[in-house]
């Protein structure tokens, strides 16, 4: 919508977006931008990320044309082709396989979902006859929202917009990255109100001081990878001392019986030696969420990136039910869509019934409705032909040479593959990889809506504001020709903005009249629960999963202790942070972001530093048992003693692709791997792995120590 010379649309493709801006064009180039403040997540706040967007369009080293691999894979020689050759070339390779080897043998991958694209890939895939649409939500949102799914019927989102007394960020630093559009404006306004004494009470639990940890009423420094076992403690408490609601435990929930046998012994002095947290400040936390009502847990997804994901999400929702915070206002609650399509039906899930049955991870076990494969499962698909060989893989939005854990294990994979085709706005060192490189347009480029399918109760407008360069196109228009060319053209449209317009269709609106808008949300509707019971097979929130010996996964969250036995070679522990300038692996290639995050710098501890003889700012080397990254340490007291808390995501474009862009210096997964994932989720450890730092002088002198 254009007002004033100003064009209302939303971020997108710098992280989840969520947040509105206004946008100035001038002869098709963007001039300037600022938040807008009738934003419905952001009201008016926009990120560095959103402000430096601009620069991505006309960056003079943009792919702006199809290429052709003509050298090695990764040597950066190539061809520049025309789309119909592109498209006949894709169209060829990938047929053939399919048709020498079945639909499994072709995988489509995806990164973080940036828009509608997401879904027209799973689209293509599933009419294609490809059961394996391989993507990160195993270590980013499904083991929260499908172990919410299983325990209570619902993914329970943090409400933001109805007054909580208190807020948990649990692994969530909305100050410097966006949960899936849960901008940290909501919060920091429900804050605001603190000098009239009724402004909400805040946790913070990281291991990190963020901007909200040092606002916070109590910080828990937790030990990485050990939110399961704080959760199990947080239980203790409240059941051992009575403090849970006992009205919903005993109408609506099933299993607390075994819940409280369970975590008898999981005191706060038990767990506390692990969690690195005292017990008092347990006991403190517990009673705080206890007795706050309503309160919100604000949970982000590095509880999610351990094997014990499943565990640890289970322990929070339990901690949700038992104290009634569960769909009421200003808790967790399960969000209602507005009249929009379904995803089933927008993807055509019809087309492929016994997908479950066939995709990657069903061989491993892992829990129903996990609907994309995990990484670590593609890979071992590829390189040992378990449950079967893939042969070729259509990569869009991502980059997983530097976000999939164990880059070496990663390259190893794509190395194999017959085929690769890729779609990016930039030669990445997963692009460099590629067959077939296609030009991708920005999210202000081509029309687009944000947070469908993302289980947060609504939907926001992203219309167009300048014209491509070259020959770049949207996702959904490049999946919508190779639908066309690859599959029955029943499914595809003559324009790709008909999808939007048919994820609309329930609505009325028309997508023009979907921006006029700028935004569609569901009806506010809570306890649901009590007019037809929880989407449970008992119709109750399940504290012990009624079918977990179907699942063959544990029925109660397990205090499975991650550091069983010390490491002395390996005695520090390693997490990671994502940059607040960056989108994971992306855009280190603007200007305007560069300057502003340089270089990769891992966070120690002065206490550390001094142990192991390293002063501020000098290249130290990071080691697991797995590999060895060099980045520049920064000493700082916001960090935990004996912690190393890396940067992820670093690539150097300015290196060129003659040395693949330097990808495995500083590269954070190099350091991981994918040797025992989770069960349930098929989740590597990306967090809590122990580690070593060597410094200048080649010597890890706090080893022996």
């Amino acid at each position: 919508m254009k007002e004033n010379g100003w064009i209302r649309t939303h971020c997108g493709r710098m992280d989840h977006g969520g947040c509105a801006l206004l946008v100035k064009v001038k002869e098709n180039e963007i001039v300037k931008i600022k938040g807008d403040p009738e934003g419905l997540q952001n009201r008016g706040y926009v990120c560095p990320k959103g402000l430096a967007s601009p620069a991505r369009l006309n960056h003079p080293d943009r792919l702006k044309y199809p290429l052709k691999r003509v050298g090695e894979r990764g040597e950066g020689k190539w061809e520049r082709i025309s789309w119909d050759a592109a498209i006949g070339i894709i169209r060829d390779r990938l047929l053939s396989i399919r048709e020498d080897f079945g639909p499994e043998a072709v995988a489509f991958c995806q990164g973080m979902p940036k828009g509608l694209e997401h879904f027209v890939l799973i689209r293509l895939a599933n009419i294609f006859g490809s059961p394996n649409l391989v993507a990160v939500q195993d270590v980013c949102h499904a083991p929260r929202e499908i172990s919410g799914i299983h325990t209570c019927g619902f993914y329970p989102v943090a409400d933001l917009h109805h007054k909580s007394e208190l807020v948990i960020l649990w692994g969530s630093n909305l100050s410097a990255t966006n949960e899936e559009g849960m901008i940290h404006r909501l919060l920091a306004d429900g804050l605001k109100s603190d000098a009239l004494k009724t402004g909400t009470k805040l946790m913070v639990v990281d291991p990190v001081r963020t901007r909200f940890a040092e606002k916070a009423d109590l910080w828990l420094r937790i030990r990485p990878g050990t939110d399961h076992l704080l959760g199990l403690a947080f239980l203790n408490v409240i059941i051992e001392e009575g403090l849970y609601d006992r009205n919903f435990v005993d109408q609506w929930t099933v299993g607390f019986d075994p819940l409280s046998n369970h975590v008898r012994e999981l005191t706060p002095e038990k767990m506390g030696p692990l969690t690195g947290i005292d017990p008092d400040m347990i006991r403190n936390g517990a009673r705080m969420y206890a007795e706050a009502a309503p309160a919100a847990i604000q949970w982000g997804n590095a509880i999610e990136q351990t094997p014990q994901n499943f565990d640890a999400a289970r322990a929070l929702i339990c901690l949700m039910a038992i104290c009634g915070n569960l769909d009421v206002p200003g808790g967790n609650v399960g969000m209602v869509d507005p009249k929009i399509l379904s995803l089933g039906r927008f993807v055509r899930a019809d087309l492929i019934p016994d997908k479950p049955k066939r995709m990657i991870h069903a061989h491993s076990g892992t829990i129903p409705k996990l609907m994309t494969v995990p990484p670590a499962l593609f890979k071992r698909a590829v390189l040992e032909e378990v449950p079967y060989r893939v042969r070729a893989a259509y990569i869009q939005c991502a980059n997983p040479m530097l976000s999939w854990a164990d880059s070496q294990e990663t390259e190893n994979a794509l190395s194999k593959l017959d085929f690769i085709a890729v779609s990016d706005l930039f030669i990445t060192p997963t692009a460099a990889m590629a067959d077939i490189v296609l030009p991708a347009a920005t999210h202000f480029e081509f029309d687009d809506m944000g947070h469908y399918g993302l289980g947060h109760g609504y939907i926001l407008a992203r219309p167009k504001v300048v014209e491509p360069p070259g020959e770049c196109r949207s996702d959904m228009a490049i999946l919508n020709e190779l639908g066309k060319a690859m599959t029955p053209a029943e499914y595809w449209y003559d324009d790709p903005n008909e999808f939007l317009d048919a994820v609309l269709a329930p609505s009325g609106l028309t997508f023009e009249g979907f921006a006029e808008k700028g935004y569609l949300k569901g009806p506010d509707r809570f306890r649901k629960y009590a007019e037809a019971g929880f989407k449970t097979p008992s119709g109750k929130v399940e504290l012990q999963l009624s079918r977990a010996h179907k699942f063959g996964l544990p029925a109660l969250p397990q205090p499975v202790d991650p550091f069983e036995t010390d490491d002395p070679d390996f005695p520090l522990i390693l997490t990671s942070a994502k940059d607040p300038c960056y989108l994971h692996s992306s855009y280190r290639w603007v200007p305007e972001l560069r300057e502003k995050s340089p270089e990769p710098f891992c966070r120690i501890h002065p206490e550390t530093a001094d142990a192991f003889g390293i002063s501020n700012g000098e290249i130290v080397s990071i080691e697991t048992r797995f590999g060895k990254i060099v980045q520049k340490a920064k000493v700082t007291e916001k960090v935990l003693p004996g912690i190393v808390s890396a940067a992820y995501g670093w690539w150097f474009p300015e290196i060129g692709i003659e040395r693949l862009f330097d990808w495995q210096r500083a590269n954070f997964n190099m350091l991981t791997h994918t040797k025992r994932p989770g069960r349930a989720f098929g989740t590597p450890r990306l967090k809590g792995i122990p580690c070593r730092i060597t410094g200048p002088a080649g010597t890890a002198t706090a080893a022996s120590s």
